[in-house]
């Protein structure tokens, strides 16, 4: 009997089942004039395809709450109400498809302003129709330029920012709300010393450095409906702990665990368990490098647990779910690879694919 393959429900949302599309960027935003950040076909054929495929739930990628907050200028952003019709097409065709509609929320920080990752991806300049980026401290990522040292003022706008794409969110149809504190972007750049060297109210301490991640939360509840989900996808790691040859101060699980128990006590209702990204440093290259982390979280505190990373096969999902390790998994490259990869694992299993109707003559 399969665990992967039965329904999750949280608040009063029901998820089909706990296989469920990862957000990952695909850098193909509509990037002209006027029309920055709004979704594409191309999105709507991709997101719709996984839906299709049986994933339960579709999770569309890192979605800039402000312009300066993507990573590149052909992200996805919801920062003007104009862009609300373009993203509710995409909620019409997962929802219409069996699937729950997710989007995550998200501000690049000092990541931003470069180029697609296939151009080189290097940082775009201010006369290569890019921007100064910000951050928590004047603290460059490797290869990029020093950040804007966010003000107060500034920080309560990315506040803001946060609850209005959550609003505007809700109106295009999306279930689930996921705020991306991970990955060494913005909100991540806060959590971690090693991009967070502030003196004020927001630096110092882990109270401080997460103050900011708790305020985004606080304020994206205030607009989401009390009957539905609000996620939070965080780096558990900055790789520095597990280094015995690097001394700094960095982001580490104990942090991460914390976190997680404050994130839940301000209406998070799932955590997404991934890692990394604060600085470029040896990450394992073991099948469980990150879902242990994932596995750890979930027997540490009292939050659902998302695992995410190397997930490949239906076997080794199903193992992560019935062993409690995790309460779902997030499929990133092999739901590119194979977008029915859920009703593939499915079949694998023994379960019922969750085939739409129109297709349901293919069993």
């Amino acid at each position: 009997m399969t665990t992967l393959f039965t329904p999750f429900r949280i608040r009063d949302l029901e998820i089909p089942n706990r296989a469920w599309m990862s957000p990952m960027c695909t850098y193909s935003a509509d990037a002209s004039p006027g029309s920055a950040g709004r979704p594409t076909d191309f999105h709507l054929g991709h997101y719709s395809a996984r839906a299709a495929g049986g994933a339960g739930m579709v999770m569309v990628e890192a979605t800039g709450v402000a312009p300066e907050g993507r990573i590149s200028p052909f992200d996805l952003g919801l920062w003007d109400d104009a862009q609300i019709p373009d993203f509710a097409r995409i909620t019409n065709a997962v929802r219409s498809q069996g699937a729950v509609a997710g989007i995550q929320l998200a501000h690049a920080g000092r990541k931003a302003s470069t180029g697609r990752p296939w151009e080189g991806g290097d940082w775009l300049g201010t006369e290569e129709y890019g921007w100064m980026p910000y951050g928590a401290s004047p603290v460059a990522f490797p290869g990029g330029p020093v950040p804007h040292e966010m003000s107060r003022e500034d920080i309560r706008a990315v506040v803001s920012a946060f609850a209005e794409a959550a609003r505007r969110a809700l109106e295009a149809g999306f279930q689930v709300a996921e705020i991306h504190a991970a990955h060494g972007y913005l909100l991540h750049s806060f959590l971690s010393p090693i991009a967070n060297r502030r003196i004020d109210e927001y630096g110092g301490d882990l109270t401080g450095r997460a103050r900011l991640v708790l305020e985004v939360i606080d304020a994206v509840r205030a607009v989401w409906p009390d009957d539905a989900p609000v996620f939070l996808r965080i780096s558990t790691t900055d790789w520095i702990e597990e280094n015995s040859e690097d001394p700094r101060d960095s982001w580490t699980y104990e942090q991460s665990a914390r976190l997680t128990t404050w994130a839940g006590q301000h209406g998070v209702d799932l955590v997404d368990a991934s890692s990394g990204g604060t600085d470029i440093v040896p990450i394992p290259h073991d099948a469980d490098y990150q879902t242990r982390y994932a596995a750890r979280l979930r027997q540490d505190t009292t939050v659902p647990i998302a695992a995410v990373g190397r997930v490949k096969d239906a076997e080794q999902a199903e193992e992560l779910i019935g062993s409690g390790a995790a309460d779902a998994v997030l499929v990133g490259r092999e739901m590119l690879r194979d977008p029915s990869w859920a009703n593939r694992a499915s079949r694998a299993l023994g379960a019922e694919p969750r085939f739409i109707t129109q297709y349901a003559y293919a069993l």
